[in-house]
């Protein structure tokens, strides 16, 4: 008889390394399989039945509410800069209207969240031009090639210098609506109720595992593979800028940003 195994999407950015990087160390995950894949990928898993629960985009739940759930207190979110999700420019951010973006695939809910800055708080419309490799004189990264290139001064174009304008998204939504903006849920499909002890004992798992990361930091930094372009306390200052909570101001966050989603009619299809 085959064992069953709850199948867990899993995120490879510097983000959920503390959590992933406690909970395979210091957790029984003999009953868990891990997926490796960038936030659409694993949307799409999800969304297939692929995989049975992921921290993945919140813009996934938000547009199919009736086909997940998700775990409570948990989320990867900002209050203010959350330091990975960046729109590098050649030109102050009012002046990109009619302008081409380009914007990276490996995102739904950081391109949807761009689509609302600059068209409800900015009062712009510029063409988002989805991109496996976003480049130009404007363009969206996420995760670690965002802290890469930030890190780095290599030029927009060949013919430009380093980019003199760089937004963070998660500063711009909290100027302008003074919510945490939520970036990710774990999200669980309903039909996964026939693993539901499996589901229950990795909830308590995570919730271990999200306790004991916050407390060893500074250690588990020394195992983080983006020592490669980062240094240890640049590392740290990173990781003090996440917030893995889902409480109430949390949710009206999220509500929030749904209600924007429908009030503007973005299309999340053109993010799939």
């Amino acid at each position: 008889m085959t064992e069953r195994k709850l199948i867990i999407g899993r995120i490879p950015y510097a983000n959920l390394f503390p959590i992933f990087h406690t909970l395979e160390k210091e957790c029984d995950c003999s009953s868990y399989e891990f997926v490796d894949g960038v936030p659409s990928e694993l949307n799409s898993m999800l969304r297939s039945g692929a995989v049975d629960l992921s921290p993945s985009s919140s813009v996934e739940y938000l547009r199919n509410p009736l086909l997940y759930t998700y775990i409570d207190n948990h989320s990867v979110s900002s209050l203010g800069p959350v330091g990975s999700v960046l729109l590098f420019s050649e030109r102050p951010i009012e002046e990109l209207d009619g302008s081409v973006v380009q914007v990276t695939t490996q995102s739904d809910t950081s391109v949807a969240l761009l689509d609302i800055i600059l068209r409800k708080f900015y009062g712009i419309r510029p063409v988002l031009q989805p991109s496996d490799r976003p480049k130009g004189e404007a363009f969206l990264l996420i995760g670690d090639d965002a802290l890469r290139y930030a890190k780095s001064s290599l030029p927009c174009t060949l013919t430009h210098d380093a980019c003199p304008f760089v937004y963070d998204l998660g500063e711009l939504w909290y100027r302008y609506t003074g919510l945490p903006f939520v970036f990710a849920l774990w999200i669980v499909r309903e039909d996964s109720g026939g693993k539901q002890d499996l589901l229950s004992g990795f909830a308590g798992d995570l919730e271990r595992a999200k306790e004991r990361a916050l407390k060893n930091l500074p250690e588990i930094a020394r195992h983080a593979p983006m020592k490669a372009f980062m240094s240890a306390e640049d590392i740290l200052a990173y990781w003090s800028k996440l917030d893995y909570e889902l409480d109430d101001e949390h949710k009206k966050g999220l509500e929030l940003f749904d209600r924007y989603l429908k009030e503007l009619a973005v299309n999340l299809e053109i993010f799939d």
